[in-house]
């Protein structure tokens, strides 16, 4: 588990396909590697690593088909910078919150603006994630804990200030660019919870409209 609150920019050092898939080898910059030892999970623009090897200046993993996939990390190569975070322990200051480091899916920014000295960013998510997004609720975007200040189907706003800016990869961002994208786990919970005795039965769809209103939370 990770809350989100960026440790560090790293960059990737160096992509090694491997059997099918590939080994990535991250520098970590200033994120204090004194207290990882092998097996220890870091996340790297979102995405939970397992580290394999520990040279001294960062840690090389392994990068599985699966997510390939399902995150943006195919868009990285050598030289792109990362946001890195290590994970929690039991006494860690939950300053963001809960994050898994298991991608939901890839969004896209949509557009970047000036706003006093802050920067607002526009971001389009995949359709099948958009229920999950709420006004003042919780995202992390490229492993970074962030509140959504306006949704509008799929797209969501986000105003980031200059420390974040500063502190993360989010300066790099421009139209087109793809991001990782986790969705707050109590909104994900709460979607099983309202299922009830129905969350039993082999399904793939989920809630749905017709259901909610059969069960009151949808008034017609």
């Amino acid at each position: 588990m990770f809350t989100g609150i960026i440790a560090s920019i790293g960059s990737i050092a160096a992509i090694t396909p491997k059997g099918g898939d590939v080994r990535v080898y991250v520098k970590t910059g200033k994120l204090d590697l004194g207290d990882v030892v092998l097996g220890d999970s870091i996340a790297v623009n979102g995405v939970c690593l397992t580290a394999v090897e520990l040279p001294g200046d960062g840690f090389w993993a392994d990068v599985s088909r699966e997510t390939l996939a399902r995150t943006a990390f195919i868009d990285l190569k050598s030289g792109s910078r990362v946001n890195l975070e290590k994970a929690l322990t039991p006494t860690t200051r939950l300053g963001g919150h809960l994050v898994s480091g298991h991608v939901d899916g890839v969004g896209e920014i949509v557009s970047r603006e000036e706003n006093a000295r802050a920067i607002q960013f526009k971001v389009r998510a995949p359709r099948e994630l958009a229920k999950y997004i709420a006004h003042k609720g919780s995202i992390t975007v490229d492993g970074t804990s962030l509140t959504v200040n306006a949704v509008n189907g799929a797209e969501f706003e986000l105003t980031i200030v200059p420390h974040t800016l500063a502190e993360t990869i989010m300066a790099d961002y421009h139209a087109g660019r793809r991001v990782n994208l986790e969705v707050d786990l109590l909104a994900r919970y709460l979607e099983r919870l309202l299922l009830g005795d129905k969350a039993a039965e082999p399904s793939s769809s989920g809630l749905t409209e017709g259901f909610l209103a059969e069960h009151g939370y949808l008034k017609h």
